[in-house]
């Protein structure tokens, strides 16, 4: 198992429970702990965060309760720190030994097993390898705002992305420029704010969308139009979580349709006080220049009616996102990158209804797989499925050997 963060812990949960012999490398929760800047919270609500194990305790409320801490509702919102606990809590009570070697390579061995390499010096033989390694090297920077930085973006450079960050204190006093629309821009930018950066938001969308106050007593009616679920309320966002199966058997073209267009940029309901008529930000935008001017950048923004502005800002966060390819995960070696199939359309790995690639053995959990079961693997709320229908696999697989 490649890394030890909700998917992969709820797979090796699942494995265990099955008595199928499992390693995990990787630190636990740690793209939580270093990708994620002090003070946030989780967008998702309790009900969809709860990691995976055949068996009852291990859900979000059954740490609370143990701990003695509070209980979350739908209008609490999480933070982080306390998800982080959660999966340690997790990790220890259903998974045990995470070792935290780096897995630096995985390579074709003898007859049908795979050689994996660890930064430590070890080498292992493995009959299956199981990526759920989340979005680590998966940030995206758009070409233009990546030049800022020829020896590469962080903290310390003129541009960086939200995943570099656990403490955006730093910018106190700077003028930050965040690009982006979505809850990671406007959390981060209101984080930037109350830290006492010059903070301004950049955003190519016509105008901010902010999530509803969820309300756990919607009258049946408003149930049965929108019908709820740990993305939203709508059928389309039922239907994609209700049915991940059921997804994966459309056609290329619908399946990316859903994984593109289902969840629209937006920021949490709770984060709208923090952000609107407090932050300046500038919608319907896009940065067409930006140009280093010794400590400091020179953007040349173009809004609607062919207008333009020049900003000059001591810092550009870029709130981006992330690009689901297959060629950013450096472990792989040429040789099975060359054999993966990926999904028309896309740089991801086309996925059998178990999760296992083209090439027998090797399975990708988490937001890789979402292009093939749709954008709830994306978010924690997929990990039941996906840990489930693994597990079934691998205990097929071991069962016919």
């Amino acid at each position: 198992m490649i890394g030890a963060g909700p998917y992969g812990l709820s797979v090796a949960a699942h494995l265990r429970a099955a008595q199928v012999p499992v390693r995990v490398f990787g630190e636990v929760m740690g793209s939580w702990r270093h990708a994620m800047a002090t003070g946030m919270f989780l967008k998702s609500t309790p009900n969809a965060v709860d990691l995976s194990v055949p068996e009852p305790g291990g859900r979000l409320a059954d740490f609370l309760r143990v701990h003695g801490e509070p209980e979350l509702t739908v209008r609490t919102p999480i933070p982080c720190e306390v998800f982080v606990r959660y999966g340690q809590w997790f990790q220890k009570r259903y998974v045990g030994e995470v070792e935290p070697a780096r897995v630096v390579a995985v390579e074709r061995a003898a007859g049908s097993a795979f050689a994996v390499c660890l930064d430590d010096g070890q080498h292992l033989e493995a009959r299956s390898v199981v990526v759920a390694t989340g979005l680590n090297h998966l940030a995206h920077i758009p070409p233009q705002l990546r030049r800022l930085a020829p020896e590469g973006p962080g903290v310390g450079a003129l541009v960086s992305h939200t995943s570099h960050h656990t403490d955006l204190s730093r910018y106190a006093g700077r003028r930050v420029a965040v690009v982006g629309g979505g809850q990671s821009a406007l959390e981060s930018a209101a984080l930037l704010h109350e830290s006492g950066a010059e903070t301004r938001v950049l955003a190519r969308e016509r105008s901010l969308l902010w999530g509803t106050v969820p309300d756990e007593h919607r009258p049946w009616p408003l149930r049965i139009v929108r019908p709820g679920s740990p993305l939203g309320n709508g059928w389309i966002l039922a239907g994609v979580c209700r049915a991940p199966g059921v997804v994966r058997r459309l056609p290329p073209a619908a399946r990316l349709l859903l994984f593109r267009r289902a969840l629209r940029p937006s920021g949490g309901w709770w984060l709208r006080d923090r952000v609107e008529g407090i932050v300046p930000v500038t919608t319907s935008c896009r940065i067409v220049r930006a140009e280093a001017a010794g400590a400091t950048v020179r953007l040349e923004v173009a809004g609607p009616g062919h207008t333009t502005e020049s900003l000059v800002v001591d810092h550009v966060l870029a709130a981006t996102g992330y690009r689901l390819d297959l060629g950013s995960l450096s472990f792989l070696t040429p040789e099975i990158l060359r054999e993966l199939r990926i999904v028309p359309g896309s740089r991801a790995p086309w996925l059998s209804a178990g999760f296992e690639s083209s090439v027998p053995g090797l399975y990708f959990v988490g937001s890789l797989s979402a292009p093939m079961f749709g954008p709830m693997l994306r978010f924690v709320a997929g990990t039941e499925f996906a840990a489930g229908r693994v597990a079934r696999d691998l205990v097929r697989g071991a069962a016919a050997r």
